[in-house]
């Protein structure tokens, strides 16, 4: 199951929280897990926490705002690092737009961001519909993970898949009963031959 890491400013802590709302479906679901850095327990090391799922988590949220721009822990620690990742294949990073900021030309910029057109959420008169159009692209890109990882198997593989395990099971029956039958002719051998030393 991909998991999900927010990268965010704490000022956007609320839109966040709405954005977890609308993917509780996934979760309930399980397509995905979901963990930013409000899940960290107390006395626990603040920076590694964060540092591992950076490196570990396939689907990462870049919450942008002015916030997020502006902060030097998101930007470096976590966006550089992400989009490296996302470079090599490991991760997919979605720029998600929260408020009005002037975020094209950010290393991030040339990556496709939601909502559509790069539009803030906080512009749109219905945020719900905002925020479900973040879903759907997680729902996208996790579903494309979860096939990688488990590709379903077509019709004619399943159907080859049976008739091997059937041809194998009928080798199995047939030397069972082989066998049976080399015994049973031991045995007749045997008495045969106790028959034959008898009458000597």
């Amino acid at each position: 199951m991909p998991k999900v890491f927010f990268s965010y400013s704490h000022a956007d802590e609320a839109l966040r929280d709405q954005i977890e709302t609308q993917l509780a479906l996934l979760k309930r679901q399980g397509i995905i897990d979901v963990w930013h850095d409000r899940r960290i327990g107390a006395g626990r090391e603040f920076a590694r926490e964060i540092d591992q799922h950076v490196e570990s988590d396939e689907i990462i949220l870049l919450l942008v705002s002015a916030d997020f721009l502006a902060s030097d822990y998101c930007y470096e620690k976590e966006m550089l690092r992400a989009l490296t990742r996302h470079d090599a294949g490991e991760a997919v990073v979605i720029p998600v737009i929260l408020r009005a900021c002037d975020w094209h030309g950010a290393p991030f910029g040339k990556l496709n961001a939601v909502p559509r057109d790069g539009k803030p959420i906080t512009q749109f008169a219905d945020r719900d519909a905002a925020m479900l159009e973040v879903a759907r692209a997680v729902r996208s890109v996790a579903e494309r993970f979860g096939s990688v990882a488990s590709p379903k198997k077509s019709a004619p593989d399943v159907a080859r898949s049976n008739v091997r395990r059937c041809a194998f099971a009928a080798k199995q029956q047939s030397a069972a009963g082989q066998n049976v039958q080399r015994q049973r002719q031991r045995r007749v051998s045997h008495g045969r031959l106790r028959v034959s030393l008898a009458l000597l």
